[in-house]
Parts: structure tokens; C-alpha cells; sequence
């Protein structure tokens, strides 16, 4: 098919003149330009694939909307938890397998250690800012890990999310629920980045697992320094692999 340069619509051979929908109109009209039937069609195409499109974003939003975020990694992780009885006995090791390939991409750990670090983080340089968070990280991922090892059965209740449209920090609040006791307030900060949500602290009761450590922080860094910091987390770290199953 050859298209004639005096206008996008006109086609100098083509190799089919067959009619459209059966009524004796070709797809080709007069002086071979494309008939109104087949332009009608390609306009009603492209606004039916304009309407997908629009189906389609607004379907996207809603999956990566922060609490249907929290929502489907929560219910995921709990999912394998109850079926998993090595995780269930306390097998810490197959538990960070789990965080790591479940949860890990959705939390940002770089934020989460500024945070705990508090005013000391400007303080850091580069490299030490990338082993803080890596040491951190590690610590995280361990005590998310121990919780999931003594999960017995509790539920999860999601709470109302308010939020603009044009919101990049929300938080999402839950429950967590156990028969006979009085539940728990476990929410989630997430900040946008770009088209995706990343969590940057957990708050247990009302009180910030970030932001938790901070004391502890700012005074083994008057004590010892941004790398005294870094080796203590270490060492934890260590303390803690040494007793893992």
C-alpha cells in the first residue's frame, strides 16, 4: 500500500476493495480516498480503546492505591505465615526469606534511617548513610521476621483510608485482632514515589518503630561517632544471627 504525499487520507493501489459490513460500502470511496464508513469505524475503535484505557489506568490506581497496597502485602505474607508451620515453629531464617521477597520492596529503608537517625543523619557521609541503612535495614527485617514466627491466628482490620488525590503521605491504620485480648493499633506511613507507595515507618500502639530508636541513636553517636553507630548496629545484628534458627 502506497500512500499519496498530496493527503494522509488518499491511497494511490491498494489490494482489497471489499465492502464494509456487508452493505456495498468500500472501504475505499471516490478517487480512491478512505470512505466515511471506514473512517466512522476507526474513530468508534479508537474510542473504544480510549474507554479500555481509561478502565484500565483507573484499575492500575486502585491496586496501587497505599492501603490496598498495605491490604495485599499484609494478606499475602499471612496467607504463606498460615501455611508455612516451619515460620509458625519459629523458624526465623525461613520468616526472612519471606520478608525479603514479600515485603522488602515496598518499604523505603533509606528514609526509615534518616528518620531513626534523626539530625545526626546529615551528619553522615554517603558511604556511611548506604551501611546505616544497610545495618538498619537487617534490624528491621529481623523483628518484622520475629513477629511473623509468633503469629497465632490473628486478624488484620482495615480501617477507612482518608485521603486527596493529590496526597504523597498517608497513613494507613489496621488492627490487629485476637480473640480475648484488646487489639492492637498497627498503621502504616507511606509516602508516594512516582506511580508507587513505599512505607517509611511503622506505628505499634502509638508509638513509632522508626523513631523508637532514635534516643538510642543520637547517644551511642555523641559517644562514639556516625561509625561507633554503625558498629553497634553491627554487632546486633550479629548478636542476633547467632541465635537465629
Amino acid at each position: 500500500m502506497v500512500i499519496h504525499r498530496a493527503s494522509p487520507w488518499t491511497i494511490r493501489s491498494a489490494p482489497w476493495t471489499e465492502d464494509f459490513a456487508g452493505r456495498g460500502r468500500s472501504w475505499l470511496g471516490a478517487n480512491n480516498v478512505l470512505s466515511p464508513a471506514w473512517i466512522l469505524l476507526m474513530k468508534y475503535f479508537v474510542s473504544l480503546l480510549l474507554g479500555l484505557l481509561v478502565m484500565l489506568s483507573s484499575a492500575l490506581a486502585q491496586e496501587s492505591a497505599p492501603d490496598a497496597l498495605v491490604r495485599k502485602v499484609t494478606d499475602d505474607v499471612l496467607t504463606i505465615v498460615r501455611q508455612d508451620k516451619e515460620i509458625q515453629s519459629g523458624n526465623t531464617r525461613k520468616a526472612m526469606e519471606l520478608v525479603d521477597s514479600k515485603v522488602l520492596p515496598y518499604f523505603n529503608f533509606q528514609r526509615m534511617t534518616a528518620l531513626a537517625v534523626g539530625r545526626d543523619w546529615s551528619k553522615a557521609t554517603p558511604e556511611q548513610k548506604k551501611r546505616l541503612a544497610e545495618e538498619f535495614k537487617t534490624l528491621l527485617v529481623r523483628t518484622y521476621s520475629n513477629a511473623l514466627t509468633s503469629y497465632k491466628n490473628q486478624t488484620i482490620s482495615y480501617k477507612p483510608t482518608k485521603m486527596q488525590a493529590a496526597d504523597t503521605d498517608v497513613l494507613v491504620r489496621t488492627e490487629v485482632v485476637q480473640p480475648g485480648s484488646k487489639p492492637v493499633q498497627l498503621d502504616y506511613a507511606l509516602e508516594k514515589q512516582g506511580d508507587s507507595w513505599k512505607v517509611y515507618d511503622v506505628i505499634v500502639a502509638g508509638v513509632s518503630l522508626v523513631t523508637n530508636y532514635r534516643d538510642t541513636f543520637n547517644q551511642e553517636v555523641r559517644n562514639n561517632g556516625i561509625d561507633g553507630l554503625i558498629q553497634m548496629l553491627g554487632n546486633r545484628n550479629k548478636q542476633l544471627e547467632a541465635g537465629k534458627k
